[in-house]
């Protein structure tokens, strides 16, 4: 046994040894010639990456052996990428950048291979945090809204849940730290659950991603990057301020991260806190208040073919839930009915990286506790009195430990990745009131994909198995309205995606995706039997629901050069089973009751649009896209909860001011054109069109030798009285949000 130990010992000597390879090299103007200054020249894979100095001249030290993607990226430059071959000892590379006023082309996270967005097979939205705050979100659903295919089903400001191509819920899978994020995001009335603080930049798969991600992931994918360490040998600070007119609302976080050579850590607070909404004829929108409070911090340890990271967030919301217009004050304590939403975040991520092969493995596991709290009516005397409750009518905790073991092998062109994931969940109820009942949820996958570079174009094609097992327990009395049966379901599914990418000249890049999905009923569609907040409803599940399955073909055609885009995306999605709440005409305490059906539907639409910013006059920007999307049931009935179709213009100009800005300074008019939505479900009613005005400006200034950034928008600035068509609060007559103007200040420490 000693000697095995010993063995052990000598086999894992190599993966902490200091490695001597390194890459250095000089970044310079094709133009020119002049070496360039804070460059980033960043190693995906490796999550390892520097500036170059005043010289031009970059290290990056403590490199393993093998072939990785090194990405060369500046303000103001066209982004490049290489696969680069790291050999033992010394290597070089130098490169010289070519100007272009296209904005930086990121690294796609969201899938394997660690793409360029133009190289990826798969057609990806990449957004920053900082963009979307630009625009004058206050929440993160509110700000993915703006991106082209992707809208949000909202209850009020504080809720809101995301729609890629008019598919949401449990169809659109959240990834956040590297992990699936489960939070019962079954209900309309459950938000997203993740604070913006701490997120670096959100991506948007657009179609069935069950080959990467499994079950629920049959409509999409929203990933979120968290924010990245320091760089090694720095340490950074920033204090970010936020306020809202519309709401009075007022936020702010604070972060500090530090590297060394091996060790790394970051951490940042946040807080926000908002009265209730005023819509375009500054009527208050009574219990649409909210409070948050988020913590996230990391910890990270990296040496040369050996790197691990753990990460924490934890998220505390308190959420009104408005069901009508009431009282009118500016109160931040949320009414009757509230949510309590208790949520922790662990994960963990680990490398290794051999000469021609990497070994990832991330685990998760998440704590989800909701509470909600109602008015009850107790009827003493012959009158009928209303009482607060003093405990949570609906409490359910919710937990899930997940994994993702992923082994990547590289043969000459192709790279492929054998996967296996999985999860298993228990849902618990505490509160006097059950919607769903307590439950054991396990999945299991098992998947393989290849990527194949060619001199002009990249394959892509992959297979999965997955398999899901539900296990719940009988809840209440039988024969009672509210009883629910026991269940014990299994579901399972093939899945298999092929997609071509391909340089048709030097400057039209042309995509095809083909891909099927599926997604297994979730516990609320297949058991539950309650009222839902918000909804005013009462929802009852079917147990003899099948699986969701589809299959989508993608089409996407890119021209580009270096002063103007211009895109085109559609698709056509099949999906067989869908399922959908549908009213049975009948009432439980003076709410309709809903059951859950399922039909064969399809839907389809895309996205076009471009981009201008025309020679000499390279800080002008034209920008305009329009998205759409129509979705049908197999009895020619339309879908419910299909956003409108959408024409966003914008008007934007750029300008340098301080030396050495990390961004340019901006001012921008937005003109967004939502039609009106005729295509509605049987219980739907038609929503007019709309037109919202915004503007928005913001740089970095210098106050006392201090470096401050700062962003001032205006939102729906013209005060329109509208609703959306995704307005859970549509039914009840209740508008959206009015005029706001958002006002943030980011101090660099």
């Amino acid at each position: 046994m000693k000697h095995y130990y010993i063995s052990m010992l000598l086999a894992l000597i190599p993966l902490f040894i200091h490695a001597q390879n390194t890459v250095s090299g000089t970044i310079t103007d094709s133009e020119n010639s002049q070496t360039l200054e804070q460059v980033s020249v960043y190693i995906p894979q490796l999550e390892k990456g520097t500036v170059t100095d005043a010289n031009g001249t970059y290290l990056l030290k403590d490199l393993p052996e093998g072939t990785y993607k090194l990405v060369v990226s500046y303000l103001g430059y066209e982004t490049y990428s290489i696969s680069l071959d790291i050999n033992s000892g010394a290597n070089t590379f130098n490169y010289a950048m070519a100007p272009s006023a296209i904005e930086i082309d990121e690294v796609v996270l969201s899938t394997p291979f660690h793409k360029l967005q133009r190289e990826n097979v798969m057609k990806v939205e990449q957004k920053s945090i900082a963009e979307l705050k630009s625009n004058g979100a206050i929440t993160l659903a509110d700000g993915i809204s703006n991106i082209a295919g992707v809208s949000t089903v909202s209850t009020g400001v504080g809720i809101g849940k995301p729609v890629i191509r008019g598919l949401s819920f449990n169809r659109v899978l959240v990834y956040t730290q590297g992990i699936r994020l489960e939070n019962q995001q079954f209900g309309g009335e459950h938000g997203l659950g993740i604070n913006d603080a701490g997120i670096s930049s959100v991506e948007v798969i657009k179609g069935p991603a069950s080959l990467l991600y499994g079950s629920d992931a049959l409509g999409g994918v929203l990933y979120l990057n968290p924010e990245s360490f320091a760089l090694s040998g720095e340490t950074s600070g920033d204090v970010n301020l936020n306020y809202f007119t519309n709401t009075l609302g007022y936020g702010a976080n604070a972060g500090v991260k530090t590297s060394g050579e091996k060790l790394k850590f970051l951490a940042r607070g946040a807080y926000a806190s908002n009265a209730d909404y005023e819509t375009g004829d500054r009527t208050g929108v009574t219990n649409s208040r909210f409070n948050e409070a988020d913590f996230k911090t990391g910890l990270a340890y990296q040496v040369s073919r050996f790197k691990t990271e753990l990460r924490y967030n934890y998220n505390f919301s308190k959420l009104g839930i408005p069901e009508e217009i009431g009282v009118q004050d500016n109160q931040r304590e949320p009414l009757l009915p509230n949510q309590e939403i208790a949520t922790h975040i662990l994960s963990s991520k680990t490398n290794l990286f051999f000469k021609k092969s990497s070994l990832e493995a991330t685990f998760g596991y998440i704590s989800n506790g909701r509470k909600e709290f109602e008015e009850h009516h107790h009827e003493e005397e012959g009158e009928e009195e209303e009482h607060e409750e003093e405990g949570p009518s609906l409490d359910m905790d919710l937990s899930t430990f997940s994994y993702n073991l992923q082994y990547n092998p590289q043969w000459g062109s192709m790279t492929t990745i054998f996967g296996v994931q999985g999860m298993h969940q228990k849902n618990e109820n505490f509160g006097e009131e059950v919607l769903i009942p307590n439950a054991i949820t396990n999945d299991f996958g098992v998947l393989a994909t290849s990527h194949v570079h060619f001199n002009k174009g990249d394959l892509q094609f992959g297979l999965r198995y997955d398999l899901r097992s539900i296990n719940g327990e009988s809840s209440g009395i039988e024969g009672d309205e509210e009883y629910i049966p026991a269940l014990d379901k299994n579901f399972n599914s093939f899945n298999a995606a092929v997609g071509y990418r391909a340089d048709l000249t030097n400057n039209i890049l042309f995509r095809l995706n083909l891909a099927t999905g599926f997604r297994a009923p979730n516990l609320s569609e297949l058991t539950s039997n309650g009222h839902h907040s918000g909804a005013n409803r009462v929802e009852i599940g079917n147990q003899d629901l099948d699986s969701e399955r589809n299959y989508q073909v993608d089409l996407a055609l890119e021209y580009e050069n270096q002063h103007i885009e211009v895109y085109a995306n559609a698709f056509y999605n099949n999906v067989s089973d869908y399922i959908y709440l549908q009213p049975t005409g009948e009432f439980r305490d003076d709410d309709p009751i809903y059951i859950f059906d399922q039909q064969d539907a399809k839907l389809y639409g895309g996205e076009f649009g471009f981009h201008l910013h025309p020679h000499p006059l390279d800080w002008l920007h034209v920008e305009s896209s329009f998205d759409m999307v129509f979705g049908e049931l197999d009895d020619n009935t339309d879908l419910p909860l299909i956003p409108a179709n959408r024409w966003n213009n914008t008007l934007r100009v750029e300008w340098n001011t301080t030396k050495g800005a990390k961004a340019k300074s901006y001012a921008f008019a937005t003109l967004q054109s939502y039609f009106d939505q005729n295509k509605v479900a049987t219980f739907e009613t038609s929503t007019p069109g709309y037109n919202l005005f915004n503007m928005g400006i913001g740089g970095e200034i210098k106050i006392f030798e201090q470096s401050v950034g700062f962003k001032i928008s205006g939102n729906n600035l013209f005060d329109k009285t509208y609703i959306s068509h995704l307005s859970r609060l549509k039914t009840d007559g209740i508008a959206n949000i009015g005029r706001n103007v958002a006002f943030n200040l980011s101090i660099g420490l």
